[in-house]
C-alpha cells in the first residue's frame, strides 16, 4: 500500500500535476488496485473532511487575512522606518534593518512568502536606491522572508501540530530562538558582504538624516501600533490570555482597527478585495491540508511509520546519523516540493523514528520547519525566489545562485539548531 501510494504520488508530481491532486491520486491508488478494501473514495473523502474539521486550522486563514490587511496597510514600512532610524548609520545597517523587519513582520503574518512579498516590495527599492546591488537585496529578502515560518505565530508549526498532536503554543515558543539565530547569521553575512563590496555612505547618511529629521518621538508615534502588533499577539498566547486560534482572531481585528482608523491606509471599500485575495491564497493550502491528512492516515493504516522505523533502525546506527539523514532528506525535498506537503506527509512518518532515537517531538518540529524555511529560497522551486524574482525582474535561477551564500548561512543555523536542542527546547518547556 505504501509503495503504491508513494509511486502514484511521485509519478503525478513528475507529470506536473498540482500537488493536492497528486496526493489524492496517491491516496486512492491502494483502493483502486485492490490492495485495500478500506481505502476507497468514500474513505478518502471522509478523512479529507475530518482532516480540516479542527479549531486549530482556523488560525491559518485568519493569520493570512491579518497579514494581507497589514501588507496593504503599510505596516511593514512603519516597522522598517524604526529599525532604519537606529541601524541606518552603522555598516550594513540598512540591509540589517530589512532582516529585522522580516523577523517582526513574520510575527504578524505567520507566512514566509507573505513576509518576503510585504517586506521585499517596500525595502528592495529603498536599498537599491541607496546603492546596494539588486541581486544581493533580493537574495537577502528571499531567505529572510522564510523567517516568517520560524518566528511565531507560524503556519508551518500549526500544520505540524495538526498531524502530530503536538502543542501549538510549545512549538511557537520553540521557534523564537532558532528564528533569531538565523536572522543574526543573515545579518552577519550582510555585514561582511558590505565590508567587501562597500556602501554609498553619503546616500545612506542622507536617508538616515531624513528619517531622523522627524524626531524619535514622532517616528515612535507613527510606528508604535505596528510594533505593538506582535507584542499583543505573542504576549496573549504565552500569558494564556488566549489560544493561538483566538490570537489569530485578535490579529485580524487589531489589524483592521489600526489600518482603518489609525493609519487610515485602507478604506472600507478595500475589504472585499482583501478578503478575496486571502481566500485565493488560503483555499489551495486548506485543500492541501485535507488531502495530506487523508494520505497520512492511509499510510498509518498500511503501518508505514512502523515499517520505515524498522528499516531506518536497521540502516542507521546512531542519533547523529539519523538527524543528518533527516536534514538531508528535507533539504533535498525542499528544492522541489512546497513545505506544507513535506510537513504534513513526513511528520507522522518521522515522529516514531525520532522518538526511538530520543529526539523530542518539539525539537523534531523545529528541525523540519527550519529545513522548510530554507526550501522557500532554494532553487529551482522556492516560493520566495519566485516572489523576489517578480519584484526585481531577476531570473529565478540567477537569483538562486546569488542566494547560495545566504542559504549556506541558513544551513549553518540549521545544523546548530539540530545538534543543540537547547535552541528549541529552552523556551518550550
Amino acid at each position: 500500500m505504501t509503495l503504491i501510494a508513494f509511486l502514484g504520488f511521485l509519478i503525478c508530481l513528475a507529470l506536473s500535476f498540482p500537488i493536492a491532486i497528486a496526493i489524492i491520486i496517491g491516496a486512492l491508488l491502494p483502493g483502486w488496485t485492490g490492495l485495500s478494501a478500506v481505502t476507497d473514495a468514500i474513505y478518502v473523502l471522509r478523512t479529507m473532511v475530518t482532516g480540516v474539521d479542527s479549531t486549530t486550522i482556523l488560525a491559518i486563514p485568519l493569520f493570512m487575512f491579518a497579514g494581507t490587511i497589514m501588507a496593504q496597510g503599510q505596516i511593514s514600512k512603519k516597522l522598517f522606518d524604526v529599525f532604519a532610524y537606529f541601524l541606518g548609520n552603522i555598516p550594513a545597517g540598512m540591509p540589517c534593518a530589512a532582516v529585522v523587519t522580516c523577523l517582526f513582520y513574520g510575527a504578524i503574518s505567520g507566512s514566509g512568502p507573505a513576509t518576503a512579498v510585504a517586506v521585499g516590495a517596500m525595502t528592495i527599492p529603498i536599498l537599491v536606491n541607496l546603492g546596494y546591488d539588486k541581486g544581493f537585496c533580493a537574495a537577502l529578502i528571499s531567505v529572510s522572508g522564510g523567517l516568517g515560518l520560524l518566528i511565531p505565530p507560524s503556519i508551518a508549526f500549526i500544520n505540524y501540530a495538526l498531524v502530530t498532536g503536538t502543542s501549538v503554543t510549545s512549538l511557537f515558543a520553540a521557534g523564537v530562538l532558532p528564528g533569531l539565530l538565523m536572522g543574526f547569521l543573515l545579518m552577519l553575512y550582510a555585514f561582511f558582504y558590505c565590508k567587501k563590496h562597500g556602501e554609498d555612505r553619503d546616500k545612506i547618511h542622507a536617508n538616515t538624516r531624513q528619517l531622523r529629521s522627524k524626531g524619535l518621538l514622532a517616528l515612535f508615534k507613527e510606528s508604535v501600533w505596528a510594533i505593538l502588533s506582535p507584542v499583543i499577539i505573542l504576549g496573549g498566547i504565552y500569558s494564556g490570555l488566549f489560544t493561538p486560534t483566538e490570537a489569530a482572531c485578535v490579529s485580524v481585528i487589531y489589524s483592521l482597527i489600526i489600518s482603518l482608523f489609525v493609519y487610515k491606509t485602507i478604506k472600507w471599500s478595500d475589504l472585499i478585495p482583501l478578503v478575496n485575495e486571502s481566500v485565493r491564497t488560503v483555499a489551495p493550502l486548506c485543500l492541501l491540508i485535507a488531502t495530506a491528512t487523508s494520505f497520512s492516515r492511509i499510510l498509518t493504516l498500511a503501518q508505514a511509520p512502523q515499517v520505515l522505523a524498522a528499516a531506518v533502525s536497521g540502516a542507521i546506527s546512531s542519533r547523529v546519523v539519523f538527524l543528518l539523514t533527516l536534514v538531508a532528506i528535507m533539504l533535498v525535498l525542499g528544492m522541489f516540493i512546497d513545505g506544507s506537503p513535506c510537513i504534513l506527509i513526513l511528520s507522522p512518518l518521522f515522529m516514531p523514528i525520532a522518538e526511538a532515537y530520543g529526539v523530542d517531538p518539539i525539537h523534531l518540529g523545529v528541525i523540519m520547519v527550519t529545513t522548510v524555511t530554507i526550501g522557500l529560497s532554494t532553487p529551482p522551486f522556492g516560493l520566495n525566489l519566485f516572489a523576489a524574482s517578480a519584484m526585481t525582474d531577476i531570473p529565478v535561477l540567477t537569483l538562486g545562485k546569488k542566494s547560495l551564500t545566504c542559504i549556506a548561512m541558513a544551513i549553518v543555523a540549521l545544523l546548530m539548531i539540530t545538534f543543540v536542542p537547547g535552541f528549541s527546547l529552552w523556551l518550550a518547556y
